[in-house]
């Protein structure tokens, strides 16, 4: 896809949300969306939900006689936050039982062409960009913080530039620049230089580059005893070699 310039991935976690979600066979009765302002998901989930409130991050002071929510979707943000792991068991906290935890981040291997570039010969080994999930660890993490049937999948999306630049101001409209807790000095003439012809180095007859992004989307729910619930492990009847026999017999 090209990508003309602006915040590209908001619009694509709302839609890919929003198909998800109308997956689920109930509506709810008070939703948190967290995720900065201006997030389109905010007016978008009015079908879904009779209450929708929004805040900017999961630790906001919230009053004490506000409900417990029904529906958590997390859009934007998770990625940048200092304790990832706090914030999540923030979130399962705000939940009621069998409660809905629906969200997207930006995943690991993202950006990796801009990454290996400021990694790359005349750069200074800086970190530039903030440190990023992998789908094992956010769906253990789940797990890890009390919620029941965790779900995780990954969208990659290949989106082509005409510079490096372009990937930064991409970065910079979503939120996901310039939140590392100490800035790094700026780019220097000679890194600028090494950037420019690194890009050179690997765009296409076209002058453009291809770029990844990697978003994890994630569904989990708040325990509720009427949940179903895995089987215990050795509780089967049948081997899985019998039911790949069964697939694919033996030659005669």
């Amino acid at each position: 896809m090209q990508v003309p310039g602006g915040d590209f991935i908001a619009p694509l976690v709302t839609e890919s949300l929003l198909d998800r979600l109308a997956m689920v066979t109930r509506r709810f009765d008070h939703a948190l969306v967290i995720t900065p302002p201006g997030h389109p998901l905010v007016t978008a989930i009015g079908g879904h939900a009779a209450q929708v409130t929004r805040i900017d991050r999961v630790d906001a002071v919230v009053a004490a006689d506000e409900p417990a929510h029904d529906l958590i979707l997390w859009p934007a943000g998770l990625e940048v936050i200092d304790d990832v792991p706090g914030a999540v068991v923030q979130a399962r906290r705000r939940l009621r039982a069998d409660g809905l935890l629906m969200g997207g981040l930006v995943g690991d291997g993202s950006f990796a062409l801009l990454r290996r570039l400021l990694a790359g010969e005349g750069m200074r080994a800086i970190p530039r960009m903030h440190p990023q999930i992998d789908l094992k660890t956010f769906g253990n993490l789940l797990q890890r913080t009390g919620f029941a049937l965790p779900v995780c999948d990954v969208e990659a999306n290949a989106v082509r530039y005409r510079d490096w630049r372009a990937i930064v101001a991409d970065l910079r409209a979503a939120g996901l620049a310039g939140q590392l807790a100490n800035p790094p000095p700026p780019l220097t003439r000679a890194e600028l230089a090494a950037l420019d012809a690194g890009f050179a180095s690997v765009a296409a007859a076209d002058r453009r580059a291809e770029e990844v992004l990697r978003i994890i989307y994630f569904t989990a729910w708040a325990p509720h005893p009427d949940q179903p619930r895995p089987a215990q492990r050795g509780s089967g009847k049948s081997s899985l070699a019998a039911a790949l026999k069964a697939i694919n017999p033996p030659d005669n």
